[in-house]
């Protein structure tokens, strides 16, 4: 029998998919979970005796966690990433570490085939398939739900003549949750009017109270909270993840450009990707050159749709990195945060490598860096080619 690694999440599409590929396509199906962040240990235990109950060859769990941040997410701080201005990448993001975390474990195993269980309705199928026929180029992609073209009834029927016994009940809401924040989707996302109701959003609002936070950024990485010092950042953004979240901080609806070319919009919980972002952003402003902050947009702009779009792998996404990387050094000090109910407030850094020191003046009140007599000259210089513009066309 031909190996095949199927991305597998124990949701209604991977289960039929799981079934399909070993009864009707006689596949010897090797299941894999590629946990980024966003399942319990009783999710994974479930998830797991479900998956063996299918007869299938072997279930996997790879916990990426640590890797998705130091491959993936570490970027898009450093480049302070949103989408349109908004959206964290959330899902996108994730989806390209779960890719080619298969691809390498197909190759490990010497499967065959890879399979996963993608519509072809949305992103993730472009994403999946660019990474697979990139590191794994010889190996077969197997994509039953969008070849079959399956209604979730056809889907359901065919699990429960096969003696499956799961919730079939469809949720309300689709609810991806990762590390980096978690998208929502359901009936309002369809419609370019309506907003997400209150019971749709996965954290309930507990917290109201204000209260503030003090993020500690070394290079560019969040590695403190309120002096608590965190060597992983990981942990960092998990435990800030915790504080904010009860506040109801991190909630929008993103509406963009879809890799298949259609608009799509998609609710989100982000309270702690944004937070950071931010609130690094901030410290980039005191501690970076207006050269550096202007060619850090434009590339952190092209780096984040890149890699939304499935291009992960092109090579000049390594070269943004080193640059990324190269503007962190003296990135570092304490971002002052208020946290209120449905929102956050910057309110000031503290940081050794300031560019806005009084030693060398302040803005609109004292120079001590340069004489009256410098600006005029400086101006005269600075205006001249637009004075002599004026005078050779407008003369009168």
């Amino acid at each position: 029998m031909k190996k095949v690694v199927l991305a597998y999440s124990g949701g209604l599409d991977t289960t039929f998919c799981a079934l399909h590929l070993s009864k009707d396509l006689g596949y010897e199906v090797h299941a894999v979970l590629v946990n980024t962040g966003g399942f319990s240990m009783e999710e994974l235990e479930t998830i797991e005796k479900r998956a063996k109950g299918l007869g299938i060859a072997s279930f996997t769990i790879l916990d990426v966690v640590n890797t998705y941040y130091q491959e993936v997410i570490k970027y898009l701080v450093f480049g302070n990433v949103l989408k349109n201005g908004t959206y964290p990448l959330s899902v996108s993001a994730e989806r390209i570490l779960q890719a080619k975390s298969l691809a390498d474990y197909a190759k490990s195993i010497g499967a065959k085939a890879v399979a996963h269980g993608s519509t072809g309705a949305g992103n993730d199928q472009v994403r999946f398939d660019m990474i697979f026929q990139t590191i794994v180029p010889d190996i077969e992609i197997i994509t039953p739900i969008r070849d079959l073209k399956l209604s979730r009834q056809e889907e359901i029927d065919y699990l429960q003549k096969h003696g499956v016994s799961m919730n079939f009940e469809k949720a309300a809401y689709s609810i991806n949750k990762g590390i980096w924040g978690t998208s929502v989707g359901g009936k309002e996302t369809l419609t370019s009017s309506d907003y997400l109701p209150e019971e749709a959003w996965p954290t309930q609002i507990t917290e109201k109270e204000a209260k503030k936070v003090t993020l500690t950024f070394i290079q560019g990485e969040l590695k403190g909270i309120n002096g608590r010092n965190f060597e992983n950042p990981v942990d960092a953004i998990q435990a800030l993840q915790e504080l904010a979240a009860p506040y109801g901080i991190g909630r929008d609806i993103h509406v963009g450009d879809t890799i298949i070319g259609i608009k799509g919009r998609v609710g989100f919980e982000a309270a702690a990707p944004l937070i950071i972002i931010k609130g690094h952003q901030l410290l980039e402003k005191h501690t970076l050159t207006k050269w550096q902050l202007f060619w850090k947009n434009q590339l952190a702009e092209f780096y984040g749709n890149h890699l939304h779009e499935g291009h992960y792998l092109d090579p000049v996404m390594r070269n943004l990195e080193a640059f990324l990387s190269s503007t962190q050094e003296f990135v570092s000090g304490d971002v002052f945060v208020l946290l209120e109910e449905k929102r956050f407030s910057l309110l000031g850094i503290s940081s050794s490598h300031d560019l806005m020191s009084s030693k060398f003046g302040s803005y609109g009140e004292m120079n001590k860096g340069y004489t009256a007599e410098d600006v005029k000259g400086f101006t005269r210089i600075l205006g001249n080619q637009t004075a002599i513009f004026h005078q050779v066309n407008h003369h009168e």
